[in-house]
Formats: C-alpha cells, sequence, structure tokens
C-alpha cells in the first residue's frame, strides 16, 4: 500500500501527495562561478531533472538564485548550513525551497524568522538528517547513527518548525549504510505524514553509487515510500538524472518513455549484440514513446522470448530479423539492423 503524504507546492510543481515522484540533483560547480553554475544548471534541466539544488556557502552566493532562475523553469532548492541570514536572504531572492536544519542555526528567536518568512512567500524547508549530522545527545543516547538516533533528530527539527506553525517541510533521513537508510525512513514513514526525499548519501564513484542507490532507493519506492528522489555519485550530475529515471522506469513509476529489454548473449550470438545494445539505448534516450524495446542476440529464441516487445530486433549471422509483438517483420543486414529498428519505432 502506497504511502500517502502531504502535498507541499513547490514553485510550479507538487511534491508528495501521490503526485508524481520528482527526481532531484545538485550542481557541483564552486559556488563562485555563476556561469559555470548557470551551465550545469541547463544541462540538468536538458537531462529531465526536476528539482536543482545548489549550496548557499555564504552571502555572496546568494547571488546564484537569479541568474540561474532565469535559466531554467524548475524549482530550485538552496542549501544552507547554520547561517540562518542565507535562508532569509535566499526566500527574499526567490528561491522555491529551502534545505536547512532548524536546530543548527541558533536560537528559537532564528528558526521563527526563517518559519515566518517561508510561510509567508510558500517556502518549503527540507529537513535533512544524515549519519554525520547528529545531535550529540541523540548519538550519546543510541551510541551510533542507527536508524532511530535518525529519526529521533528529524523529528526534533521538524517540531521546532512545527513550534511556529509551520508544516510545508520534507524530511530526508541519509546514510551510506543502504540498511540503515532503509530502516529510517521506514520508521519515518510512520512517524510523520511529511513527504520524503530519498537518497543514499555519499554513495560512491557512478557504479557502486548507482547499485546502491538502486538498492536504497528501489526497496523503499516499492513499497511505496518517498516523494522525491536524488541518486547521489561521485560524478557528473547529469548521470544522477539518468540513474534515477532508469530506477523509476525499472519500477514501472515512469512510463512516458520507451523500457527496454535486451538479453545477455550467449554462445549463438553471431553479431556484436552489446554494441548494439548500447546504441539502441543512446538513440532512444530523448524518446517519449511509452514502448517496450528488444534487442535479442538471436533469431532462434529472440521473437519468442520478447513477443511482449512492441518492436525489436533479433541478430543472425551478419544479418538479423526486425520484429513486432513477436511476429517477423523482416530480415535486413548487419549493419542496416539499428536504422531499421528507429524507421520502425517512428511509426509506432
Amino acid at each position: 500500500m502506497n504511502r500517502i503524504s502531504k502535498k507541499i507546492k513547490l514553485g510550479d510543481t507538487y511534491l508528495g501527495g501521490g503526485e508524481p515522484v520528482l527526481v532531484q540533483s545538485m550542481l557541483n560547480i564552486p559556488a563562485e562561478d555563476i556561469e559555470g553554475s548557470v551551465k550545469q544548471a541547463k544541462e540538468l534541466e536538458e537531462a529531465g531533472c526536476q528539482i536543482i539544488r545548489f549550496a548557499i556557502p555564504n552571502e555572496k552566493a546568494l547571488s546564484l538564485i537569479e541568474p540561474i532562475k532565469k535559466a531554467v523553469s524548475v524549482p530550485l532548492v538552496a542549501d544552507i548550513h547554520f547561517d540562518y541570514l542565507l535562508a532569509l536572504g535566499a526566500a527574499e531572492r526567490g528561491i522555491d525551497k529551502i534545505r536547512i536544519n532548524p536546530g543548527n542555526i541558533g536560537d528559537e528567536s532564528r528558526v521563527k524568522a526563517v518559519a515566518d518568512i517561508c510561510n509567508k512567500k510558500q517556502i518549503p524547508i527540507r529537513i535533512g538528517v544524515n549519519s554525520g549530522s547528529l545531535e550529540k545527545e541523540i548519538l550519546a543516547k543510541y551510541g551510533s547513527p542507527t536508524p532511530e538516533a535518525l529519526v529521533e533528530s528529524a523529528m526534533f527539527h521538524a517540531s521546532l518548525l512545527e513550534k511556529y506553525d509551520f508544516s510545508d517541510i520534507v524530511i530526508s533521513i541519509k546514510s551510506s549504510n543502504v540498511n540503515t537508510m532503509i530502516k529510517a525512513y521506514e520508521l519515518a514513514s510512520e512517524r510523520c505524514d511529511y513527504p520524503l526525499h530519498l537518497g543514499v548519501t555519499e554513495a560512491g564513484t557512478e557504479r557502486m553509487g548507482i547499485i546502491k542507490s538502486s538498492i536504497g532507493i528501489g526497496s523503499l519506492l516499492a513499497h511505496g515510500i518517498g516523494d522525491t528522489i536524488r541518486v547521489s555519485l561521485t560524478d557528473n550530475p547529469v548521470k544522477e538524472v539518468y540513474a534515477a529515471f532508469d530506477i523509476l522506469k525499472a519500477l514501472g513509476l515512469k512510463t512516458d518513455c520507451p523500457y527496454l529489454i535486451s538479453c545477455p548473449t550467449c554462445g549463438r550470438t553471431k553479431i556484436d549484440l552489446v554494441s548494439l545494445a548500447k546504441q539502441v539505448e543512446e538513440r532512444l534516450r530523448d524518446c517519449k514513446k511509452p514502448i517496450k524495446v528488444a534487442v535479442m542476440g538471436c533469431i532462434v529464441n529472440g521473437p519468442g522470448e520478447a513477443k511482449e516487445a512492441d518492436i525489436g530486433i533479433a541478430g543472425g549471422d551478419g544479418c538479423g530479423l526486425i520484429f513486432k509483438k513477436g511476429e517477423i517483420l523482416r530480415k535486413v543486414k548487419e549493419d542496416e539492423l539499428l536504422d531499421e529498428l528507429m524507421k520502425e519505432i517512428e511509426k509506432l
């Protein structure tokens, strides 16, 4: 059963409340490089990123907001630590969402100031808890960053905002340990109805980062938990966006795009299927058709095993078949397979 969270307005879109899961990423350009930040924000939007976050480490970095806002149309999130004045400044400059932990910004008057301006301007606040941000008291109570400790910290920060009638809250409880992350979000989903931002923090480089994120994010989404996701990779953030959408596609949560199936090849394979499958995947990158495309290694099993595919190709010896819903359309030369497949996809 899907968890239905509170619905929160975020720029011109909505987060939570049964809305589609939103994909987000974060700029990794130095904050002082406005031109580079704008360029990367555009690249992320072109890749399909639906929420873009960037760090505001100092007052000068507030100057990032207007140029990026003019360059892209997706909601922007200011990532702020400790300095509540930066949160106030970001709110004044039209940021769509603020990431800050209320317990880290000082006395209650500062928390109230941030809550008041965000209430006035309808700016949501994301509370971001991770293993390295736990309060000393909570860490002493649990002995280590357990799932229970992380959730208690998140609920504490939320209570500080609730005290000033602020409830447009999004919560993230990240850990680099996949099992801890999963358990923490499961507990949080039972403790509150705030939208949950899923992610495995410090997940690593592309290969391992995608594996850890797929397990952590994927298992939660499969059980109806999660409203927005970020795949954290030590790499180009555009790769984070592609990986996030692939997770959603694998779970059937994103259907406005092709779904590619391809066989792992075996001794019967007589064509370079590995290269062909990668080329098909790349050519389908910008396709918006909700179709299943098959790239199979042999004409013996290909059309049969992939008969549910809307369109597909199966390799032979220097040639291959184009098939549709398991029915063979025609035989073509190996070097024509890719182009002929794309022609058929265009007809669908």
